[in-house]
């Protein structure tokens, strides 16, 4: 009797990935359909799990840019430019140095109020 460790998973609680296609499978895929009798158009959509707005998206697409514009798109955000970075950080910096300025000369007016309070007090005549 051999006893493993692994785990087996269930291919329904995998993490579905999104489908990428290139300019070439669109075209061919836009062909396919442009090419169906009328009334068919549905099935085979349903049969490539594709959607008619996919299918209307990469005409409008293909009309306005061309093939250069079916091309799969990369995800997430742009990279940042290290430039912008630093002048983030310069900005933060200068707001924090601005802060500490502003207190300290908060700090150098109370002591001269606090002064100018103390030379009243003791230069009253005591009564």
């Amino acid at each position: 009797m051999s006893e493993t460790n692994e785990v087996l998973t269930e291919p329904k609680l995998e993490r579905r990935t999104r489908r990428r296609f290139s300019a070439a499978e669109k075209q061919r895929l836009l062909a396919e359909a442009d090419a169906l009798p009328h009334g068919e158009q549905g099935a085979w959509l349903r049969r490539n799990g594709l959607y008619a707005a996919q299918l209307s998206q990469w005409r409008k697409t293909l009309a306005e840019q061309g093939t250069q514009g079916l091309e799969p798109k990369r995800g997430g955000r742009e990279p940042g430019d290290p430039r912008d970075r630093e002048i983030e950080r310069l900005r933060r910096e200068n707001a924090r140095l601005e802060r500490r300025a502003q207190v300290a000369e908060d700090l150098v007016e109370l002591q001269k109020k606090l002064s100018a309070l103390f030379e009243q007090v003791h230069s009253e005549p005591a009564q």
